[in-house]
């Protein structure tokens, strides 16, 4: 069975860091680029951060860049998403998916995790 499986979700203060991990079984992410996603709720789905099958190729909102830090083990056969400073703005069910090499929006991702939920509050 091929699956994503997603870790490290809680609930932290803001300004601390968090680091969830995207977990592949089934099948190699050698080949695949991972996607991190998030939905608050009410609020549509958006991207997050993805990272090419080649690991100098990455993206980020821009609502996370400088504060997160995609990366990949595929010696692990996981990829991982630091979160750093993180914000209230961050709350929200996060998940990871695979798409067949490059990156592109939220269109041609193969698999979804089951989620892992991230709540930044006081």
């Amino acid at each position: 069975q091929v699956q994503l499986v997603e870790s490290g979700g809680g609930s932290v203060q803001p300004g601390r860091s968090l680091r969830l991990s995207c977990a592949a079984s089934g099948f190699t992410l050698d080949y695949y680029a991972i996607g991190w996603f998030r939905q608050a709720p009410g609020k549509e789905r958006e991207g997050v951060s993805c990272i090419s099958y080649r690991d100098g190729i990455t993206d980020y909102a821009d609502s996370v860049k400088g504060r997160f830090t995609i990366s990949r083990d595929n010696a692990k056969n996981t990829v991982y998403l630091q979160m750093s400073s993180l914000k209230p703005e961050d709350t929200a069910v996060y998940y990871c998916a695979a798409r067949r090499r490059y990156c592109s929006g939220d269109v041609g991702y193969d698999y979804w995790g089951q989620g892992t939920q991230v709540t930044v509050s006081s």
